[in-house]
């Protein structure tokens, strides 16, 4: 067994886990798999999937997901669409928020996951802004984003699932989707402080993991190095200055904010030296052997800090709930009367126009 494998988190080709995947799974060892729309088709052969994940895991693996709420919900295509951040923020009233990272937990409990990449920390300063934000933001400004992530984020965590703040050091002025190029960020390091990092700076000991996301931050000091492969953010100023010490992970390595400007080798080196414990690779499940090779190259100082945090992240893992079909569909229910006390018997059916297309793009 590969160690450095636990250093991975891994997409999954398909709905099925077909025999060429189970192979590579077993050699690299991925310490966790993140799953998305490409991946579900029914409840039941979901949690076949995430079982079959299980099994060829020598370590109990990371099995994630964005469930956030609105589009940005994988399981809305077998189940109902959760409101989401925006609708939830604009309803205000803090129980609806509660029950839904309570029954975000649950749900996702009853398939097999153990982690669920948010809440979301970002501000929206514009609804319509173009930077893959749009409906997940709990707030108009730092103090709207912490009151309502928080009660996510502890609803959520009661049921055993853990937590992942994002996208540090803040999407919310990217003036472009990083899914597609890498954003600069023109701001300085007091109007950071003032808006985005203060809601990060609060969440720092009250999320499971960090994710890092990939943005150019020149008044914070990191050059021309994006901020996920930044030892300035993320060893500096998330892990020193903001005193965080959960997991911390890149977002996607596949987005075009990284892929137009680093070669895989030169990413996984930068991205564990800079002091992320886990790399992931969502869509080029083939990279996924190359990447570990190239884990080969980090110093082995890196390569040990990133264990030892992978590990610890790992003895806070809960096992799943017993599969019953139709306790799905009840704590499925749970999700449309949320949607209903939130937006509206008419609404409760209703789906966000995207709905069951798997777009080759899908945010998080």
């Amino acid at each position: 067994m590969s160690a450095l494998g636990q250093l991975l988190l891994s997409g999954v080709p398909g709905p099925v886990l077909d025999a060429d995947s189970a192979a590579a799974f077993r050699r690299i060892q991925p310490g966790g798999f993140i799953l998305f729309g490409r991946n579900i088709q029914s409840p039941a052969q979901l949690r076949k999937l995430l079982d079959d994940l299980r099994d060829v895991s020598k370590v109990e693996p990371i099995i994630t997901i964005d469930q956030e709420g609105g589009r940005v919900s994988r399981l809305r295509l077998i189940g109902h669409e959760p409101p989401n951040a925006n609708q939830l923020r604009d309803k205000n009233d803090p129980e609806l928020i509660s029950r839904h990272g309570r029954i975000t937990g649950e749900l996702l409990r009853m398939f097999g996951f153990n982690f669920d990449l948010c809440p979301v920390l970002d501000i929206s300063f514009d609804d319509d802004a173009d930077n893959s934000l749009r409906g997940r933001c709990y707030g108009h400004d730092a103090a709207q984003v912490i009151r309502n992530a928080a009660l996510f984020n502890d609803g959520m965590r009661a049921t055993g699932v853990l937590s992942c703040g994002k996208h540090f050091p803040g999407y919310s002025r990217a003036p472009l989707d990083a899914h597609h190029e890498l954003p600069v960020i023109s701001l300085t390091r007091e109007e950071l402080e003032a808006h985005e990092l203060s809601v990060f700076r609060h969440f720092s000991k009250q999320v499971d993991a960090m994710m890092i996301g990939h943005g150019l931050f020149p008044g914070l000091g990191a050059g021309d190095l994006c901020s996920s492969l930044s030892s300035k953010i993320i060893r500096d100023l998330l892990n020193t200055d903001l005193g965080f010490e959960g997991l911390v992970l890149t977002d996607d390595l596949d987005m075009g904010a990284i892929l137009n400007h680093h070669g895989l080798e030169e990413t996984i080196r930068l991205a564990v030296t800079a002091g992320n414990d886990m790399a992931m690779i969502c869509h080029r499940v083939d990279c996924v052997e190359e990447a570990l090779r190239h884990l080969h190259q980090v110093p082995a100082a890196d390569l040990e800090r990133a264990e030892q945090k992978v590990a610890q992240f790992k003895r806070k893992l809960v096992a799943p709930d017993v599969w019953d079909e139709n306790e799905f569909h009840r704590r499925d229910l749970e999700v449309r009367q949320l949607r209903a006390d939130t937006l509206g018997e008419d609404a409760a059916d209703q789906q966000s126009p995207e709905n069951g297309k798997r777009s080759p793009v899908e945010v998080y």
